[in-house]
């Protein structure tokens, strides 16, 4: 565990050390998580507010950054990477308008409710049960100020079960998922750890939000990451079939029949030459343009998505793996607004 992922254990076993009650940091625990939902609640409403009084919207973005790296099984750099993923989008290098066309900086295209503050939650010993409460619970936040739909900044692929779960219950039934990455993060329990990043999908499919799991550019899986796609009925498209798959995958339609569709793209399942900000290097992933010409002819109605696993440690130093998640939520945000 990183110094970070131990500054809240060690605040909270400060205090039971000191013979400070527990129902009084039960207290300030609760202090602590109101103030951040009335914030990301406020925001929200907000955006909401300035979206609909522009009027012609049917969907919007809506960023929504949650800053955590705990539930990484190996470095804690993507807790980093929410606020380095906005310098990206912004970037003077480039301009603000998407590859189909639409302007960012039109609030009906993309507006942002800013970080759940997860750090200073943990520093105040709050465990992973209710943190991920509180992640669900602002993704709700978002979504009631219609038209808007969170597209999350990552933090570490943990954080797409409380997301996942958040849309499907606020919906009132499951989602398809669109699953982007080198690893099925279908683990039982890795390492032990529930919550783990490599776990978030069983989570999902055990929680019965998801309908279809279509997982694109694996190529690192084992017998257990098998063995879990066939209890669960996940369609798990390998890198060394991609060949073969690339016209079923730049062809697809999803949704109909449940609540829409979810997107989670973990930045490696790009090849490393694209984005070597990353956690884990695995080589022989997808081509930027293979990853965009499969969002872009996706047929569906996107209600919300997610961008994880950028670890702004790993990158260049001129930020080259920044610009390419920036572009992925970019795109991202022009799919899912309308």
């Amino acid at each position: 565990m990183s110094i970070i992922g131990r500054r809240g254990i060690h605040f909270l076993r400060k205090l039971s050390a000191e013979n400070v009650p527990s129902d009084l940091i039960e207290k300030g625990q609760s202090r602590l998580i109101d103030a951040s939902l009335t914030l990301i609640r406020e925001s929200a409403k907000l955006r909401g507010e300035l979206v609909r009084a522009l009027g012609g919207s049917v969907a919007s973005t809506s960023l929504l950054g949650v800053p955590l790296g705990h539930n990484s099984s190996f470095l804690q750099g993507p807790a980093f990477a929410p606020p380095r993923i906005r310098e990206a989008i912004w970037c003077g290098s480039t301009n603000s308008t998407t590859e189909e066309g639409k302007e960012l900086r039109d609030p009906r295209v993309l507006t942002d409710v800013g970080d759940i503050p997860i750090q200073e939650i943990r520093d105040c010993g709050v465990e992973d049960d209710r943190l991920m409460n509180v992640v669900s619970e602002s993704v709700k936040l978002v979504m009631e100020q219609d038209p808007l739909r969170p597209l999350v900044l990552g933090g570490d692929h943990s954080i797409s079960y409380p997301v996942v779960r958040a849309v499907s219950e606020k919906l009132g039934g499951p989602v398809d998922i669109l699953h982007l990455d080198a690893h099925p993060d279908i683990y039982d329990a890795f390492e032990g750890n529930v919550y783990s990043h490599a776990s978030s999908f069983a989570r999902i499919m055990e929680g019965g939000y998801a309908r279809r799991l279509l997982q694109v550019g694996i190529r690192s899986i084992n017998i257990e990451g098998r063995e879990q796609g066939k209890r669960f009925g996940v369609e798990q498209y390998e890198m060394r079939t991609f060949s073969r798959d690339r016209h079923f995958l730049e062809n697809l339609k999803l949704g109909e029949g449940v609540k829409g569709v979810y997107i989670s793209i973990d930045v490696d399942c790009l090849d490393p030459a694209f984005a070597p900000g990353v956690s884990h290097f695995e080589p022989g992933g997808l081509s930027f343009r293979d990853v965009l010409n499969i969002l872009h002819n996706l047929q569906g109605d996107i209600v919300a998505a997610d961008v994880v696993e950028f670890n702004p440690q790993r990158d260049t130093v001129d930020g080259m793996t920044a610009m390419v998640a920036a572009k992925l939520v970019r795109e991202l945000a022009a799919k899912i607004s309308k």
